[in-house]
C-alpha cells in the first residue's frame, strides 16, 4: 500500500516521535498507529491493521510487537527492525535518564505527583486504543453488539478473558459474526 520509494526514515521519524507520547506503553499508542499508518500514510487498510493488530496479540511477545508487523508490511524486514527500534530505543533512553533523576530526588514530592498523574492519562490511552480497534474491526451491529456485550461482561463480572474470546471464536467460526 506504500508509494514512497524509502519508507525506512518515514517509519523510523513515525515511531521514534510516538514513542515518546505512548504513556502506558504501545497499546495506548494504537489510535495514533491507527491514524497514520491508515489515514495519513496509507500503509495499509483498516482491515490490514486490525489484522496486524489481532497478530501482534496473539502472539508471544511484548505488546510492541505491532510496531513490528506495521514496519515489516510497510518495508519488509528492514522496516519491521527500523520500526521497532525507533518505537523502543528513544523511549528506553528517556525511561533511564527519569529513572536516574529521581533516584537522586527520592524524597522529592514532585515525582510522585507526576507518577499519580500519568495513571489517569494511560488508563484514557487505553481505553481510546479499545475504542479505536473496535470501530476497524467490528463490520456488521452483530460483531458491534457482540463486542459491547463482552465488554459489559468483562467489566461486570470476574468471567476468566478466555471464555469471552472462545465464545467470540466459536460465533465467528460459525459464520454469526
Amino acid at each position: 500500500m506504500n508509494s514512497q520509494p524509502n519508507p525506512i526514515w518515514s517509519l523510523i521519524w513515525t515511531f521514534g516521535v510516538m514513542s515518546l507520547f505512548a504513556v502506558g506503553g504501545a497499546n495506548a499508542a494504537i489510535p495514533e498507529m491507527h491514524r497514520i499508518a491508515v489515514d495519513i500514510r496509507h500503509w495499509m487498510t483498516d482491515k490490514q491493521f486490525a489484522d496486524v493488530f489481532a497478530i501482534s496479540q496473539l502472539s508471544p511477545g511484548p505488546n510492541v510487537l505491532i510496531v513490528t508487523l506495521i514496519g515489516y508490511s510497510v518495508a519488509g524486514v528492514a522496516g519491521g527492525l527500523a520500526a521497532t527500534l525507533a518505537m523502543c530505543v528513544p523511549t528506553a533512553v528517556l525511561a533511564y535518564g527519569v529513572s536516574r533523576l529521581l533516584t537522586r530526588s527520592s524524597r522529592s514530592r514532585w515525582h510522585a505527583i507526576i507518577q499519580a498523574a500519568l495513571v489517569p492519562l494511560s488508563i484514557g490511552l487505553m481505553g481510546a486504543s479499545g475504542l479505536i480497534l473496535a470501530l476497524t474491526a467490528d463490520r456488521t451491529w452483530m460483531a458491534a453488539l457482540l463486542t459491547a456485550a463482552v465488554a459489559a461482561l468483562a467489566f461486570a463480572t470476574r468471567l476468566n478473558p478466555l471464555w469471552l474470546l472462545l465464545t467470540g471464536a466459536l460465533l465467528g467460526f460459525a459464520g454469526l459474526v
